[in-house]
């Protein structure tokens, strides 16, 4: 395990940058690790990233196809919002751990 810093506040991350403790995260903290990433958050990004904390501390499996469904945005504006994997990437961005479908 390895320790970040986001916002002055010490996080515990795994080898991959997930959070190990998801209760550590904050929305100002996402877009720090966003920059990481050369995303810019808009407000489409945050309501995304809370869909997806919500299912995930619901104990809900989270996929692409659910977030495509979510009334939020269609599978392709979640692939033009968090390029180059987006269920991985909005994932680590939520301070959530990566799906078991993401390889």
């Amino acid at each position: 395990m390895a320790t970040k810093i986001y916002k002055g506040i010490p996080v515990e991350v795994n080898e991959e940058g997930y959070f190990v403790n998801p209760s550590q995260w904050t929305p100002e903290m996402a877009a720090e690790i966003a920059r990481e990433m050369n995303i810019n958050l808009t407000e489409k990004h945050y309501q995304v990233l809370d869909f997806l904390r919500q299912r995930f501390l619901q104990g809900e499996t989270l996929t692409i196809r659910s977030v495509g469904k979510s009334g939020i945005v269609d599978v392709k504006e979640f692939y033009q919002l968090f390029p180059g994997g987006p269920l991985k990437n909005a994932c680590r961005i939520a301070g959530i751990p990566k799906p078991v479908s993401c390889i």
